[in-house]
């Protein structure tokens, strides 16, 4: 197959690359401030389409580039956050409007970057400076409370029912979130990680994946995670020689992506 977005190929680097959750679209975002979206037909031996993917439309966020960016669980939205921003874009494509939010009141961060969507589309979390973890209504995108963790905080993911947080301390802790009351339910140690890097729950909601800066990925099975202070992996996956910087589990649970942006081609199924 041709390159997705051959019809416009990024003036930098690229920060996002995702699918849309029902339609055939592929967005991609990065430093060029851009956000551009393409169609992408069904490729088979039957039908010679996927040649073109032909460009939809792009926006262009002035001196925003882009850290990151994400359709929302309807996929009515794109939600995009800067490289160096306090404030983030949500793209309307129904209306088509692009909706600049200054600032989240109660939010106080020097700039916001990271942030996740639960699975059922009610929450953003926005992780800040400091261990700070902030809880968003997807809805209003307004402040519905904070969460500490000890030292930094460098990823976090959502259980499939919205229910949990897991959280993944620069340290190397995982903090284990209960969404409707915020408190912390366990938190355990991530065995040898020296610096916790990304994090994955698969959407079975039988095992997590905790990714360190030294590479190695650890696979722990759920009910472990939730009872034990420093629960054995699974299995510790020693493939990457860069830190694993993006961890993920594909929707039927058979192979955990890892994957590391240090270096060229560093991404391995397991």
């Amino acid at each position: 197959c041709l390159p997705a977005n051959q019809e416009r190929f990024a003036g930098g680097r690229l920060a996002t690359v995702q699918f849309h959750p029902s339609a055939q679209v592929v967005m991609t975002a990065g430093h060029d401030r851009s956000v551009s979206l393409f169609q992408v037909k069904n490729f088979n031996l039957y039908c010679v389409d996927g040649i073109r993917n032909p460009r939809i439309q792009s926006i262009y966020l002035e001196s925003f580039p882009i850290y990151k960016a994400c359709f929302s669980v309807d996929g009515e939205q794109v939600i995009a956050t800067g490289t160096h921003h306090k404030m983030f874009f949500v793209y309307d494509m129904m209306s088509g409007s692009i909706i600049p939010i200054q600032r989240v009141r109660g939010v106080e961060e020097r700039f916001l970057r990271n942030f996740e969507v639960s699975p059922d589309g009610s929450f953003m979390l926005l992780t800040g400076t400091s261990g700070y973890l902030h809880l968003l209504s997807m809805k209003t995108k307004e402040l519905i409370s904070t969460m500490k963790v000890n030292g930094r905080c460098t990823a976090s993911a959502f259980t499939p029912d919205s229910s949990k947080i897991y959280s993944y301390s620069k340290e190397g802790e995982v903090f284990i979130w209960d969404v409707r009351s915020r408190k912390c339910l366990h938190k355990f140690e991530d065995e040898g990680s020296l610096e916790g890097k990304c994090i994955a729950v698969s959407k079975n909601n039988q095992y997590v994946a905790c990714g360190s800066a030294s590479g190695v990925v650890n696979l722990y099975t759920t009910d472990v995670c939730l009872k034990e202070n420093h629960p054995k992996p699974v299995k510790a996956i020693m493939n990457l020689v860069t830190s694993a910087t993006c961890v993920t589990f594909n929707p039927t649970t058979e192979i955990l992506a890892v994957a590391s942006c240090e270096t060229d081609e560093a991404v391995k199924l397991v």
